[in-house]
């Protein structure tokens, strides 16, 4: 059976984006030294995150970049025969999107728009509308960008389209109303924890959550990166330091055990749930 390295990152970007592009080839090559085949990285890699969600200054938002934009190229060749996912904000004309790319040195392999905009980013950021699967040289896979695991539909519709992988890239900062002394002790500390655990074990599949860390403006993020099998069990973690987090596993087999006896895709009953929950 084939087994697969999968590096989940926590790590800081701004604004700067050949800053952020080195960082990012940085992390490409310890995840290449840790042995990975399947590298995470965080939303808003280029470009950083929003500094301000309950007033963020339009002035002061992340660079937009095309889909086919030459850092996006210049990441796929720095991933060569690794898969890996990013994350920035993307141009399409007048719009903009929340956007992940997921790439090798042979170019794009996938594509989301983050769905779930939280209050705040609709300053910044147009939704997606859709959540595909695709496959890739270490197994068929879904990504979701930051709010986006809040909702079980969301990882759900992935596995309906077949995905093995879930990766799930955020910018998760702690809590913006009522922030905790300590980071641990924080709110969205426990929940972003809890949403990776419980997306991996309803729908019985690997996930690989990446996160910022760091401040931009009035903003904190969490860390956190992690690996989750499909009994929602963390395989590695970052905390909230900067990392990455590494898992060997063989992807197919660990979801067959833990479909063994109780297969959740498989025994849904859809004519009971109202329409629209998938």
């Amino acid at each position: 059976m084939a087994t697969v390295r999968i590096a989940a990152a926590s790590a800081s970007f701004g604004r700067d984006l050949e800053f952020d592009l080195r960082r990012i080839a940085k992390l490409i090559a310890d995840a290449r030294t840790a042995g990975a085949g399947l590298l995470v990285l965080p939303d808003a890699a280029l470009g950083g995150y929003l500094a301000d969600l309950r007033d963020p200054d339009p002035e002061a938002l992340p660079p937009a970049l095309a889909p086919d934009d030459p850092l996006l190229k210049q990441v796929a060749e720095l991933a060569a025969g690794m898969v890996v996912c990013v994350g920035y904000r993307e141009a399409d004309g007048e719009r903009r999107f929340n956007a992940a790319v997921c790439v090798t040195g042979d170019g794009v392999l996938g594509r989301h728009r983050k769905v779930h905009l939280p209050a705040g980013e609709a300053a910044a950021y147009d939704p997606g509308d859709r959540f595909d699967a695709f496959d890739t040289p270490v197994g068929r896979i879904g990504m979701l960008i930051d709010y986006d695991k809040t909702f079980p539909e969301s990882a759900r519709s992935l596995v309906l389209d077949g995905a093995e992988i879930i990766a799930c890239l955020s910018a998760w900062p702690t809590s913006i109303t009522n922030r905790a002394p300590r980071m641990a002790q924080d709110r969205q500390s426990r929940l972003f924890d809890l949403y990776d655990c419980a997306r991996a074990a309803e729908n019985q599949v690997v996930l690989a959550s990446s996160n910022q860390t760091g401040a931009l403006g009035g903003m904190r993020f969490l860390g956190q990166a992690k690996v989750v099998g499909p009994g929602g069990d963390i395989l590695a973690r970052t905390w909230s330091k900067a990392g990455l987090a590494v898992a060997e596993l063989d992807v197919a087999a660990e979801i067959a055990t833990a479909r063994r006896v109780l297969k959740h895709i498989a025994e849904r009953r859809p004519a009971s749930y109202r329409a629209g929950s998938g």
